[in-house]
């Protein structure tokens, strides 16, 4: 069984005590200085553009802060949202961004999924997978290159000469968010790291299991690495975890179809389901079914590994069984469940970091 780490997903979300967004950031820094602290190998933060959420609208503004407050953690954008970027400027701001905290970053990329985020910015959301390709291609270049020329489809560039190049060499690690097979297969072709989130066990496993298949096939030399988040919760007993958790988890309206994102003119575009044309997809009907019965059900989400709940010991036990199931080799956790109080959700993280982390540990001898 390969080495384990463990990473911490932040969704920048409201905290209870924070008056003002300034007092929003100001927690969630001090929370990543709290992790660093209890041994996380690594944090994220998602971009939401066009979302009642959208508190983290620019990662790389917010990270910058996260670099200055710690001096170990390794963090990223899970994603940066690569059609709304310009390739250069993103380039050079995730490479300046590496420089200051001398090599730190996870290049998180992704496309988004949701239509109206597309239309209320004038995006043309049919195109975002070729418009993400050509954004990444041309960010790799500004990494590796003393000058960019590019004749693309979406972008054209005449010597341009991006400055500062990554800390890292030759560039940080790149990561692709993926959930369609079409996706996962174009990453492994390209010795993109997998991350995923959502699914039940059994379908990421399933996804898994074809990323490395098609790594393989393309001859890469290298083992790639896979991530996995999940919501998870720990008490002192698998009692009282179950009870704890179980009045925040399956609370939440579907993530689509409904919410303040419905009551505008926009909604959530041409299909309620979030997702244009394209939700009627074998792959994006599946998983809108299983949003659906996550937040219907709490057993659901438990039975599915969707959500992780007990004590330590339980805890740690079901991450050891995702990872000789899975090959996973960064596990993030989510602490912040629903509407769970802020102390609640601190205790979780601090007998996480205390007693599930070590388990994960080689011993010195």
């Amino acid at each position: 069984m390969g080495k384990l780490d463990f990473a911490f997903w932040d969704s920048v979300g409201y905290r209870e005590g924070a008056a003002s967004p300034a007092d929003i950031y100001e927690q969630h820094l001090q929370m990543a200085q709290r992790i660093e602290e209890l041994g996380w190998h690594s944090y994220f933060v998602i971009e939401h553009q066009n979302s009642p959420v959208g508190r983290c609208t620019a990662p790389t503004v917010f990270l910058t802060a996260v670099a200055s407050r710690t001096s170990k953690l390794r963090f990223g954008g899970m994603i940066w949202q690569l059609p709304f970027y310009h390739p250069l400027r993103l380039a050079q701001e995730v490479a300046m961004l590496d420089q200051l905290s001398r090599g730190r970053v996870e290049f998180g990329t992704g496309v988004g999924v949701h239509e109206h985020e597309f239309i209320r910015w004038g995006q043309d959301y049919y195109q975002r997978h070729e418009i993400a390709e050509e954004v990444l291609d041309i960010v790799q270049m500004a990494w590796t290159q003393d000058e960019v020329t590019v004749d693309g489809r979406f972008f054209h560039f005449d010597e341009a000469l991006p400055q500062p190049k990554p800390y890292q060499q030759p560039h940080p690690p790149i990561w692709t968010a993926v959930h369609s097979d079409s996706s996962i297969e174009n990453a492994a072709r390209h010795g993109y790291n997998m991350a995923k989130n959502g699914d039940t066990d059994d379908i990421v496993s399933e996804k898994f299991d074809l990323f490395r298949r098609v790594w393989r096939e393309s001859g890469h030399t290298h083992e790639p690495r896979i991530f996995l988040m999940r919501a998870v919760h720990v008490a002192e007993t698998d009692e009282k975890a179950h009870e704890e958790a179980r009045p925040y988890v399956a609370t939440g309206v579907e993530r689509t179809g409904g919410g303040p994102i419905a009551n505008t003119r926009i909604g959530w575009g041409s299909n309620k389901r979030g997702m244009g044309r394209d939700s009627e997809q074998p792959d994006a009907k599946r998983r809108g079914e299983i949003m659906q019965m996550a937040v219907k059900s709490y057993e659901f989400n438990v039975d599915n590994g969707i959500t992780i709940v007990g004590s330590p010991e339980t805890v740690a036990r079901h991450i050891q069984e995702v990872q000789e199931r899975m090959g996973v080799t960064l596990f993030c956790t989510n602490h912040q469940i629903g509407g769970m109080p802020n102390a609640m959700v601190d205790k979780s993280i601090e007998l996480f970091g205390k007693e599930v982390i070590p388990a994960f540990q080689p011993v010195l001898v």
